[in-house]
């Protein structure tokens, strides 16, 4: 019985032997690999932070051994998300401010106000997400009652879209202006006014006469840890943060180099003049985590506040048109700069007039240069003729901007320019891909209400019955292209992450259900259980 036992345990020993030993199995799973061909599969296996094999349950447990076996029990996987666009680093400082978001009048910003300053006693208030357009009177609010509760204390809480700032008095003293003491023109920006005085809105350029208290460095780090946790919490591995300034970008670094931050960034460089020359000169900066390859440039402000430049007239708003952030000849200069480096330009343009402008200079400015990916952020407002300027530009969109301003998007440009909006297939037909993203914190990160926007376009209460301009939505396998691989592309990594696939870094996700089978209703309702990068579990 002795021979027989040791025979058996050597047998064993043998066998197991003969397998590769790996870091990471996981099987039984209903894995969306997103490679080329859209395959599915069972099972893989991670070695040094790697997929070193991808195939049936029987195949992978057949080669590999591991310490660590998951079974996935038949849930489906899909490849680590990607969030194309979103501003991650103020996300992250958002959440030591005060939130405005979800507030259903002016009064309940005020309140909210109070709130936080008895709770906090900060010595001047900032915060963002307040947004007239979900109050009962839709109008920019202005600052008496603010003046009224804090005649001291600075106020400055920015638009849902960062667009617009409402400040009080005491926040214009702070920044050396009063109500009747402000520049009366400014490019690319507006101060909103009431018989000759601030009612207390800026719009874009505007609002940099503002001065804001600096952040702390102690402050920064706790801001990236918790937008790190909250996005790895949604199963997000890649985000693209469209805007950081030199500091940033290098406390982001240091954080990654020591392990504390995890979570990998494209970042989107700030296009100051001082920005162009240090990074062009510089080159692209690369990590497994980093990757600094791209400028953020500002085309124009939002539809929201009328910021939005536009070939006409807004439709609510007689003779007023909106306005680029800069002038034609200096983004043709900002082009031709970063045309002659590695960079990538990366826009933001939302009104068909900011469009037309930066897809034609970087027609201009790339003739002969290819493979190029230069983007174009939000893409929101097309003129028909002018898709086809898309032919070699990525669209970088947010599927849930179309959901949240498809209740007055048509009363600010009208029944026939609002068929180009938020047109998503068209801008995905054009180009042959598209990368999808939030926006946050303008939108909320949560990237199953994105893939719920793209394919089902109706709000979370099923408004509007059958869709919100349905011929534009995405199909399923579409959206997970855009939140994967396409969003890769879109970074230059499509050959390091964006499929489950050999080689490629071990990101991925398991769903609490099958996002490309469950009734439309039911998407929003997914959640990630487990979030993987390079094959740890970090959620």
């Amino acid at each position: 019985m002795k021979k027989i036992l040791l025979l058996l345990g050597i047998s064993i020993s043998l066998i197991s032997c003969q397998k590769e030993k790996v870091d990471l199995i996981v099987s039984n799973a209903n894995v969306y690999t997103v490679d080329a061909d859209f395959q599915k599969a069972e099972a893989f296996a991670i070695k040094g932070g790697k997929f070193v094999a991808v195939g049936s349950s029987s195949e992978i447990t057949k080669k590999y051994i591991s310490d660590q076996v998951v079974d996935a029990k038949g849930q489906t996987i899909v490849p680590g998300l990607i969030d194309a666009h979103c501003h991650f680093f103020r996300f992250g400082l958002q959440q030591q401010k005060i939130s405005l978001e979800g507030t259903k009048s002016y009064d309940e910003v005020l309140q909210k106000i109070s709130a936080f300053v008895d709770e906090k006693g900060v010595d001047y208030v900032t915060g963002r997400g307040w947004d007239q357009n979900d109050w009962e009177v839709k109008e920019f609010p202005t600052k008496e009652k603010l003046d009224k509760l804090f005649p001291k204390i600075p106020v400055a809480v920015r638009r849902v879209d960062g667009h617009a700032l409402l400040v009080n008095e005491a926040a214009l003293n702070y920044s050396d202006l009063s109500e009747t003491n402000f520049p009366k023109s400014v490019t690319g920006g507006e101060f909103i006014t009431k018989n000759g005085k601030l009612t207390g809105v800026l719009i874009d350029k505007a609002m940099d006469y503002i001065k804001m208290p600096n952040t702390s460095t102690k402050e920064a780090i706790a801001g990236l840890m918790d937008a790190q946790q909250i996005n790895f919490s949604y199963g997000l591995t890649t985000v693209d943060d469209a805007g950081l300034a030199r500091k940033e970008i290098e406390l982001i670094d240091s954080l990654q180099k020591t392990g504390d931050l995890k979570m990998r960034v494209y970042a989107m460089v700030s296009a100051s003049q001082e920005n162009l020359d240090y990074y062009t000169k510089k080159g692209i900066y690369k990590t497994d985590y980093l990757n600094v390859r791209s400028f953020k440039i500002y085309g124009d402000g939002a539809l929201g506040s009328r910021g939005a430049a536009m070939k006409h007239p807004y439709s609510d708003r007689a003779g007023h048109y909106g306005a680029l952030i800069f002038s034609p000849e200096r983004y043709q200069e900002m082009a031709e700069q970063i045309a002659e480096s590695e960079y990538q330009m990366n826009t933001h343009a939302i009104g068909d007039s900011a469009n037309f402008w930066m897809l034609k200079t970087y027609q201009n400015v790339l003739k002969g240069k290819t493979d190029r990916r230069w983007r174009i952020e939000h893409a929101q407002i097309i003129d028909a003729k002018d898709f086809a300027l898309f032919e070699n530009v990525i669209p970088s969109i947010q599927p849930t901007h179309a959901t949240s301003d498809m209740y007055w998007a048509g009363d600010r440009v009208g029944p026939d320019r609002i068929k180009g909006g938020y047109a998503f297939k068209k801008l995905l037909d054009t180009y042959g891909k598209v990368a999808l993203g939030t926006d946050y914190p303008v939108e909320k990160v949560n990237p199953f209400l994105t893939f719920y926007a793209a394919v089902v376009r109706k709000d979370l209460e099923g408004y509007p019955e059958g869709g919100y301009q349905m011929e534009n939505a995405l199909s399923r396998e579409e959206t997970l292209r855009g939140m994967t691989i396409w969003a890769a592309h879109s970074n230059f990594e499509e050959n390091e992450k964006g499929s489950i696939e050999v080689g490629k870094f071990a990101d991925f996700v398991i769903l609490s259900q099958n996002i490309m089978e469950v009734a439309g209703d039911q998407i929003p309702k997914t959640k990630a259980m487990s979030t993987y990068l390079n094959g740890e579990k970090v959620y």
